[in-house]
C-alpha cells in the first residue's frame, strides 16, 4: 500500500506541465516530459520554465514555502488578504492607468503580474517604470515571461525543500534542513520601497542600524527605520542648505528626487539601490520580486547564494550535502549523477565527451553529436584528429583530407574548399567542374 502511495505521488509530480509546448524548440519537442531526476524535459532537454506552462499558483506556493518560519510569513499573509487584488488565484496582479501620450488619446489600463506591495500605488508604478522595458512584469509581455523564468531560476524549489530533491539520505536531509534554517535566519530578505527623502533623520551621533524584528518584514515601514539624512538641513544662521543627495550603492550614481529607492533591511538603511540596480552580484540579473539573500556585503539571488554555500551538482542541479562527490570538467557532481546526458549511463571509468558542458558517453556521441567526414561520410570519433572548415569536417588522414581533383594529400598544405569538396589549386577545381 505504501509503495502504491509513493508511485502515485511521483506520477502526480511528473504531471506538472506534461505535454506543454517548448518555447525554444517549437515543434522539435514532442511536449514537456519531466526527467526522473534531472530538472529538464526528457524530449528536448530544456527546463520547465522554457515550456508554455501556466505556473502561477505553483510559483506562488514556492515563494510561500520559502518564507515559511520567517518573520516575513506575516507580511505574505497580509498581502494575500489585504493587499493588491488577486484575480489570478494567488498571484499578485494589479492594474494601473497609464497617462496618454497625447491629449487626444485616452489613458490605458496596464495589468502587472507583480508589483511592490506599498500603500501608494503610484510609487509601485513608478518603480516598474524605472525597470528596463523588457523586464517590466506587464501581463502578456516579454517582461512577464522574464519574471516567470527568473522565479524558476533564482529560487529553485530543490534548494529549500528536501522533498523536491532526488533520493537524499537521512543524513543529507538533516544537513539540508540546517542549511535552510541558517539561510532564512541569516540571509533571506525582501526589499523595501520608499522615497529616500521621506526617511526620518537619525538623532545626532547615532549610527545607521539595520531595521530589526518587526513582523512586517520591513515592507512599508521605512519611515520608522534609520535614514541617510533629511531633505533639508538648517544652518546655524537659520537658513536652508542644499537638499540631501542620495547615491545608489550599486552604480554610485545619484538618486533622482521623487523616485523610489529599494532598501535591504539586512544591509542596513544606510544603503539604497535604484530599482534597476537591485541585482544579484553574481549573475547581475534583477532580483525577482525584490527577494534577496545578503552575505558578506553582497546581494545574491537564491541560486547563487546557494552556490556560495554548497557545491551544486551539474547533473540534477541540486546542492550537494554529501561528503563525497565528484569534480570533473570544472563542475561538481553527485557520485550517482555523473552520467551521460543522453542515456543516463554512469560514466565512472568510461570514455566520455563534453558536449556543451554536458558529459556524453562515446556511443551516444557517435550516434547524435559526432561530426561526419565530408569525404567518406563516416562519423569522426572523439579521439580522432579532424579538420574543420566552415560547416564541414574531414578525417585528418590522407584518404579523406585530399584534393577532389588529383587526390593529393592536403594535410599541412594550402587548399581551397568549395562546399564540401577540397582542391589543391584553381586548376584542379577547373578540371573537376568541366
Amino acid at each position: 500500500m505504501e509503495v502504491e502511495k509513493e508511485i502515485k505521488k511521483m506520477t502526480l509530480g511528473h504531471e506538472i506541465g506534461a505535454g506543454a509546448r517548448c518555447l525554444k524548440c517549437k515543434d522539435k519537442c514532442e511536449g514537456f516530459e519531466l526527467h526522473f531526476w534531472r530538472k529538464i524535459c526528457r524530449n528536448c532537454k530544456c527546463g520547465l520554465e522554457d515550456h508554455d506552462v501556466q505556473m502561477d499558483s505553483v510559483e506562488n506556493k514556492k515563494v510561500g514555502k520559502l518564507f515559511e518560519d520567517t518573520k516575513y510569513t506575516s507580511v505574505i499573509h497580509k498581502l494575500k488578504t489585504e493587499g493588491v487584488p488577486t484575480p489570478k488565484g494567488e498571484v499578485a496582479v494589479t492594474t494601473a492607468a497609464v497617462a496618454p501620450v497625447t491629449p487626444a488619446k485616452k489613458s490605458v489600463a496596464v495589468t502587472y503580474e507583480w508589483a511592490p506591495p506599498v500603500a501608494n500605488p503610484s510609487l509601485a508604478v513608478r518603480y516598474i517604470e524605472l525597470l528596463p522595458q523588457e523586464k517590466r512584469p506587464v501581463a502578456g509581455t516579454e517582461g512577464a515571461a522574464y519574471r516567470k523564468k527568473q522565479l524558476a531560476k533564482q529560487l529553485p524549489e530543490h534548494d529549500q525543500d528536501p522533498s523536491k530533491c532526488h533520493e537524499l539520505s537521512p543524513g543529507e536531509v538533516k544537513q539540508m534542513e540546517q542549511y535552510v534554517k541558517k539561510c532564512k535566519e541569516e540571509a533571506l530578505g525582501v526589499g523595501d520601497l520608499t522615497l529616500p527623502e521621506q526617511m526620518k533623520p537619525l538623532p545626532p551621533g547615532s549610527a545607521y542600524p539595520a531595521a530589526a524584528g518587526s513582523g512586517d518584514g520591513g515592507r512599508g515601514t521605512a519611515a520608522a527605520a534609520g535614514a541617510l539624512g533629511s531633505p533639508h538641513v538648517s544652518s546655524p544662521q537659520g537658513g536652508l542648505l542644499k537638499a540631501q543627495t542620495y547615491s545608489c550603492h550599486h552604480c554610485q550614481l545619484a538618486m533622482k528626487q521623487g523616485d523610489p529607492a529599494v532598501y535591504a533591511e539586512r544591509a542596513g538603511y544606510d544603503k539604497l539601490w535604484h530599482p534597476a540596480c537591485f541585482v544579484c552580484c553574481t549573475c547581475t540579473e534583477l532580483l525577482v520580486d525584490m527577494i534577496y539573500f545578503w552575505k558578506k556585503g553582497q546581494l545574491y539571488c537564491g541560486r547563487h547564494y546557494g552556490d556560495s554555500e554548497k557545491p551544486r551538482c551539474g547533473g540534477c542541479d541540486e546542492l550537494i550535502f554529501s561528503n563525497e562527490y565528484t569534480q570533473a570538467e570544472g563542475q561538481n557532481w553527485h557520485l550517482k549523477h555523473f552520467c551521460c546526458f543522453d542515456c543516463d549511463c554512469v560514466l565512472a571509468g568510461e570514455t566520455y565527451v563534453m558536449e556543451k558542458d554536458k558529459p556524453i558517453c562515446k556511443p551516444c556521441y557517435m550516434k547524435s553529436h559526432a561530426a561526419h567526414c565530408s569525404t567518406c561520410g563516416a562519423a569522426v570519433e572523439p579521439e580522432a584528429q579532424r579538420v574543420t572548415y566552415g560547416d564541414h569536417s574531414w578525417h585528418a588522414e590522407p584518404t579523406c583530407f585530399r584534393c577532389a581533383g588529383c587526390s593529393k594529400c592536403l594535410i599541412g598544405q594550402r587548399f581551397m574548399a568549395v562546399q564540401a569538396k577540397l582542391f589543391c589549386s584553381v586548376e584542379c577545381r577547373k578540371k573537376t567542374s568541366t
